[in-house]
């Protein structure tokens, strides 16, 4: 890798900061209208950006910052997921 290549940076939805999509989890709205996890970073569709942070995900619950982003109501079972996959990130 170059020393000057750029890092792609994005927007977390939870605290607002801006980081590298290396350490974040994307959740993407398909054409199809529906929401997923994208831990590839290459699926199709809208994409918004949660640090891997469960603090970071309450605070994109509390603020419906996922909702804004992908411009959709966001199913239960998708935020139950994201803390499942928080959880295991946490060393636990």
């Amino acid at each position: 890798m170059k020393g000057n290549a750029k890092v792609p940076l994005r927007q977390c939805t939870g605290c607002r900061e801006m980081k590298s999509k290396k350490e974040m989890i994307r959740v993407i709205r398909t054409a199809e209208g529906e929401i997923q996890l994208d831990f590839t970073g290459k699926k199709n569709g809208r994409g918004a950006y949660i640090c891997a942070d469960a603090e970071c995900l309450r605070k994109a619950i509390k603020s419906h910052g996922l909702e804004r982003s992908l411009k959709t109501a966001i199913p239960q079972e998708v935020y139950e997921q994201l803390e499942k996959e928080l959880a295991g990130k946490d060393g636990s």
